[in-house]
């Protein structure tokens, strides 16, 4: 009984602060940037732009737009992801229908880059901390990354790289040098907020359920898993699982971990550099076998 309260109790914190994300992060947008034409990344810089361009809102632009990305989500991260993304996602728009009646906070430019951009990383580093997502363009730069060279972080690098190249066409170089001016600032502090600087993560999990959990973790998210037999000192005979993920899959694999084994003890690493194939993953799970390294006293 104790345990489901706490549960429950536990998951309504966790809409509380997605609530809290969510509607910072359409504050900084609607108040901060885009009264200035600062746009932010992904498919709500989209948004922003054909809405300057046309008579239809932003926020019903971003739910729009987002459909066909939070169903990529949703195949590679599940229905938790689904759930959290799609109340994340309609608050986000319906505060930003809200705040779009709210005067401006201030009309100059690197006033509302900076502070739009910090808060817009705050708001939006809540959100992924929790599993949420407010654009979902970082789901879809998991797929092609695992089908391509490049990092996650590369591939929304170029996405909005060339969001920015259509707004300094259209609404001037200044407006997309601010523009990408904010969109470092907020990544940064969403890594800050959210698990740190890096895209990708590494994860040691001590387990007595390696097997099962590293299936586990292959089935839901096509990551591959390295298991090492270990001993505690007082907890006696352990697995030790190595995993690499990206940021955006450890709200995941922490549900994974509660599922599996509660008393799992996980600790999140950063990587500063990648060699290999490792976190690529290119076919399908039945197609695969699990890469494990068994290792004896």
């Amino acid at each position: 009984m104790l345990k489901v309260k706490a549960q429950k109790a536990k998951t309504t914190f966790s809409f509380i602060m997605l609530t809290l994300g969510s509607v910072l992060a359409a504050f900084a947008l609607e108040n901060f940037l885009i009264p200035n034409t600062i746009l932010d990344g992904g498919v709500t810089g989209v948004s922003i732009i054909v809405s300057k361009l046309t008579t239809l809102p932003v926020s019903l632009l971003v739910l729009v737009l987002n459909i066909p990305f939070i169903y990529v989500g949703y195949k590679n991260l599940g229905r938790g992801f689904l759930v959290r993304a799609i109340y994340s996602m309609i608050l986000f728009s319906c505060s930003l229908s809200v705040f779009q009646y709210f005067e401006p906070i201030t009309e100059q430019m690197l006033l509302a880059t900076v502070y739009g951009g910090v808060l817009l990383g705050i708001g939006v580093g809540i959100v992924i901390h929790f599993g949420g997502c407010v654009d979902g363009t970082e789901s879809v730069a998991l797929v092609v990354s695992k089908k391509t060279t490049l990092s996650v972080g590369q591939v929304v690098l170029l996405f909005n790289l060339v969001i920015y190249s259509v707004a300094g066409l259209i609404f001037g170089i200044d407006r997309a040098m601010y523009s990408l001016l904010t969109y470092f600032i907020t990544f940064k502090v969403i890594d800050l907020v959210s698990e740190g600087f890096e895209q990708v993560k590494a994860a040691l999990i001590v387990t007595e359920k390696g097997t099962d959990m590293a299936k586990e973790i292959y089935k839901r998210l096509g990551r591959t898993v390295t298991t090492i037999r270990g001993k505690g000192l007082i907890s006696g005979d352990k697995e030790v699982l190595y995993c690499v993920l990206t940021r955006i899959e450890i709200y995941e694999l922490r549900h994974i971990a509660e599922e599996m084994d509660e008393s799992a003890f996980i600790t999140i690493l950063e990587v500063s550099d990648i060699i290999g194939n490792h976190i690529k993953s290119t076919q399908h799970v039945g197609h695969r076998k699990i890469g494990m390294l068994k290792k004896g006293r």
